[in-house]
């Protein structure tokens, strides 16, 4: 099941990217005090309570303004509207109820779209004498909230949340989801249209997916995955109309709901900085990653070809470094079973668990053969580890001073568990607790 997204709209500077951060819970949108300035769409995934939603900072909304800009934003918000399963309007409560909040609401209220109404500078005396003139917006009781301080935000998330799906409920069936990412025209629909094609009696459209690309169900070895084709991502300069514009966040659900994210690189083009940045998503989400070079066939071939394109690809993609990289066609079928066989290796790497009997035996291993760094006489100590949950591997080490283990100590540590399971496909989350705190 996917994700849910929430969307905050309204005209320019009345706070929506300061609420958007408070949210998230770090500083991620700009913030400054010039109409306009988020100009694009800025999403990141967040949570409350036992909920988790993608939430979705727009540009500032001005229904009277007929330059190219605001149609831009105009054309956004009927997207927002289309796709979110919640949408929160802010206004400014300190500056009172605005001609132009009034065409907003009139926009707003012809949505069957959930709309909550957002007081903002609930913290000024006279937001909390304006508040009631917002009534007159039609659209139910207004929550006031502080952006800046913080006032009031837990009541509207409350609100947000009231008719989402919990956070256990998301993930309904055991299928392999698979998610094919990259940039337009890399083969992402020649790949899925070879593998329907070679199980046309097996494959079938998911139903409750309309706001996402198309899933496909297909069988390999007796093992099922759901295939999803997302709309290739350009550049933001090249990125114009509305709708173009929104595929960005379909393919950022499409990637939230995924095991395993496939990115799809053209081979006679290679790697570009737009391959970096929507993998580099698919990282940060902490989901299993594999990288297909595809129209491997049109590629003129030299003695060690694919190892040197594997080199760069390294070098363009450090980050990554524990994802296997396949070489296939999508037209021809080049290794397209391999790339099948690769999945399912990646995503039981993606759900392995370790037995904590032989963690500890890798861990001690370790410390003998490279002790945790000392500062000002104090040494580290790694006392034990368990593995703590998978999708992906995730452990916790407790020791005598968190801050004693630094980063390159980590990267050792990990590096030694790989070379005992590789985990090929997969991050590894390595976790610290000083001995006798609490499981955070």
């Amino acid at each position: 099941m996917e994700m849910p997204i929430v969307s905050i709209i309204g005209r320019p500077n009345v706070g929506k990217s300061t609420l958007f951060n408070k949210i998230v819970g770090r500083k991620v949108s700009i913030t400054e005090d010039t109409p306009g300035v988020t100009r694009d769409r800025i999403y990141q995934p967040a949570s409350w309570l036992n909920y988790k939603f993608l939430l979705v900072d727009t540009g500032g909304l001005d229904l009277k303004d007929e330059d190219i800009f605001m149609s831009s934003i105009k054309a956004q918000i009927d997207m927002a509207l289309e796709t979110s399963d919640v949408v929160i309007f802010l206004v400014d409560g300190a500056e009172g109820l605005n001609p132009t909040d009034r065409e907003i609401s009139q926009f707003l209220r012809k949505t069957k779209t959930k709309v909550i109404l957002a007081v903002n500078k609930f913290d000024s005396k006279i937001t909390r004498e304006n508040i009631y003139d917002f009534y007159e917006l039609g659209l139910g009781e207004p929550i006031g909230v502080s952006a800046e301080q913080g006032i009031g935000v837990g009541d509207l998330l409350d609100e947000v949340v009231k008719d989402l799906t919990p956070i256990e409920d998301l993930e309904d069936d055991d299928l392999i989801r698979v998610t094919l990412i990259g940039k337009p025209n890399v083969g992402k629909s020649s790949l899925l249209n070879y593998l329907t094609g070679e199980n046309r009696s097996i494959v079938t459209n998911i139903p409750g997916t309309t706001r996402d690309s198309i899933d496909s169900l297909i069988k390999h070895n007796d093992s099922e995955y759901v295939f999803v084709d997302t709309a290739g991502l350009r550049k933001k300069k090249k990125v114009e109309k509305g709708v173009e514009r929104y595929s960005v966040i379909r393919t950022l659900t499409a990637i939230e709901r995924s095991n395993v994210c496939v990115l799809m690189i053209d081979a006679v083009e290679g790697v570009s900085e737009q391959d970096s940045k929507i993998v580099g998503y698919a990282h940060d989400n902490n989901k299993a990653i594999i990288v297909a070079v595809n129209k491997w066939d049109a590629v003129e071939k030299e003695t060690n070809t694919m190892k040197k394109y594997e080199k760069e690809i390294r070098e363009e993609l450090p980050f990554i470094n524990y994802a296997p990289i396949i070489f296939i066609s999508a037209k021809t079928g080049q290794r397209v079973s391999d790339f099948l066989d690769l999945i399912e290796v990646v995503n039981n790497n993606y759900n392995h668990r370790i037995q904590t009997g032989v963690l500890n035996d890798i861990l001690n291993r370790a410390v003998l053969s490279n002790q945790p760094p000392s500062d000002k006489g104090k040494r580290g100590k790694l006392y034990y580890g368990s593995q703590v949950s998978v999708r992906p591997p995730r452990f916790l080490l407790s020791v005598n001073d968190r801050q004693l283990f630094h980063f390159s100590y980590m990267r050792y540590l990990e590096n030694q568990i790989r070379s005992t399971y590789s985990f090929i496909g997969t991050p590894i989350i390595l976790d610290l607790k000083n001995r006798g705190e609490k499981n955070k």
